[in-house]
This record gives structure tokens, C-alpha cells and sequence, in this order.
């Protein structure tokens, strides 16, 4: 049986509660995860907090140096974005910032790149570019046109190469508007480490829909991520380690802290 669906009021609580739930399966490891996120763009005081918790257990233990922003900004720039705005910050993203992720001998977090350069039989082409194009439209006209917004990240040609290890997580994004003109998306990772990477995700989804919400003139609505295959991780630390951060950040979010051993 797969774990019960996950609903949460934000992307901190879905986190712990995820990390919970699947923390307490056998291995720390669990198919078919289904999280929700009534509201995957707030960011509480308290959120807040528990990213600073996230990101000191990441810094003091990970190998890889990743923060919670670090994750976050795979899936979307917010801070080129806020500086250059749309179109011209794809422009600024591949020129400037892409270089710099190149330099990785591995192929992970480059979900952006995906999304605005994804290889096409006359070049990269900027899928997102194009979804938002066609969502603005259609809004703008009140088209009855809601369930055609796909942004795939799997490259099939690419990705099924050589070691899966490092390589893209994130498989496929849909993005739905409801009859209220809210944005929905639903996003299906093929392999989720809750502890190094899940809060980050959830962020930088969110920071997606917010884009795409502002470009289209809608509002953002619920996130819903599928983990086909989830494990809580230790990111490098012990799991006594891990389990007294899960307290720590279940003692500001004022919920129990219930973690298996």
C-alpha cells in the first residue's frame, strides 16, 4: 500500500509532514508519495524559520553544499528574475548563469535550462516561454482552454544515458487553470531525497507558479507533487541527528514531532 495523501497549508509543513510520514516507513523509503500544498507561495515568519533550521543541518552536514535556495533556484531564478524581468531574463539566465552550472561534471539542476533551452529538431526551444504565451492568451480572451499547459523536463534522448546518479529528478510538470482562473500544477519526480532536496523543490515550485500566474494574469493556486519513488535521507548526518532537526523544526511549526526510529 502507498502512504496516505499529504495535504499541507505550505511548503515548510509539507516538508516536515512528508519527511514524517515517509521517515516512518520501512528503509525510510516510500512509492507513490502524493503531497499538497493549499498555498506553495507563502513564506510565514515561522516558514521562515525552518528553512534557517533546513539550511544550518544542510550546511553543517551535506557533502554537496546545496541550501534550500540553492535547490529552490534549479527550478526557478527568482533573483534574476526580480532583476531583469520577462523575456529578458532567459536571455540573462543562459548567458550568465547556465555557464556556471556547466561547469558541474554532473547534469543535476539544470531544470531551468530544460524548461527555456529544451532541445528541439531546429534548436533549444523555450517551452516555458511558449506555455505562458499560450495560457495569456487564452486567458485574455477567456478561452475554455484549461488543461493544456504540459512542460516536460525528461529528455528520453539524454537522460536515459549513462548513470542516473546526479542527473534530473524532476520529470514532468502539468499545469492546469481551474474554473476560478487559479493556477494548479502538478509535478512527478522519478526519485526524491526529501532531506537534501524536497523543501528546496517545493520552494522553487512554487516560485514557478508565481511566475507563471503573474505572466498570465491568474493566481496562483495549489501544488501537488508525486514522488514515484521518496526517501528521507540523512544528508550525511546520523539519523538521531536527523530526527532531533525534524523536532526542532516541528516545535516552531507547533506540531508533533512524531518520528519513527
Amino acid at each position: 500500500m502507498f502512504p496516505p495523501r499529504i495535504s499541507q497549508p505550505d511548503c515548510a509543513s509539507a516538508w516536515l509532514e512528508a519527511s514524517r510520514v515517509v521517515h516512518a516507513l520501512s528503509k525510510h523509503e516510500g512509492h507513490h508519495v502524493v503531497i499538497d500544498v493549499a498555498d506553495p507561495v507563502a513564506m510565514s515568519p515561522v516558514a521562515t524559520a525552518v528553512v534557517g533550521q533546513v539550511d544550518a543541518y544542510l550546511g553543517q552536514h551535506s557533502a554537496s553544499g546545496f541550501l534550500v535556495r540553492t535547490v529552490a533556484n534549479t527550478i526557478f531564478p527568482q533573483a534574476t528574475y526580480d532583476r531583469h524581468g520577462a523575456p529578458a531574463f532567459y536571455d540573462v539566465y543562459m548567458r550568465q548563469v547556465f555557464p556556471r552550472l556547466k561547469r558541474s561534471s554532473k547534469d543535476w539542476g539544470r531544470y531551468f535550462e530544460r524548461m527555456i533551452a529544451f532541445p528541439g529538431e531546429d534548436g533549444p526551444v523555450n517551452l516555458l516561454d511558449d506555455m505562458v504565451e499560450k495560457m495569456k492568451r487564452n486567458v485574455a480572451k477567456d478561452s475554455t482552454y484549461r488543461n493544456i499547459y504540459e512542460l516536460p523536463i525528461y529528455n528520453p534522448l539524454k537522460d536515459a544515458k549513462g548513470s542516473p546518479r546526479g542527473g534530473q529528478c524532476l520529470s514532468f510538470m502539468s499545469f492546469k487553470l481551474d474554473r476560478d482562473h487559479r493556477l494548479l500544477l502538478s509535478a512527478v519526480y522519478r526519485n526524491h531525497y526529501y532531506t537534501e532536496k524536497l523543501l528546496g523543490n517545493l520552494i522553487g515550485l512554487g516560485r514557478l507558479m508565481s511566475f507563471v500566474a503573474a505572466e498570465a494574469g491568474v493566481r496562483v493556486g495549489p501544488l501537488s507533487v508525486l514522488s514515484t519513488h521518496a526517501e528521507v535521507d540523512t544528508a550525511g548526518a546520523s539519523r538521531e541527528e536527523l530526527k532531533a532537526l525534524h523536532a526542532r523544526c516541528a516545535a516552531l511549526l507547533g506540531v508533533g514531532a512524531s518520528i519513527a526510529a
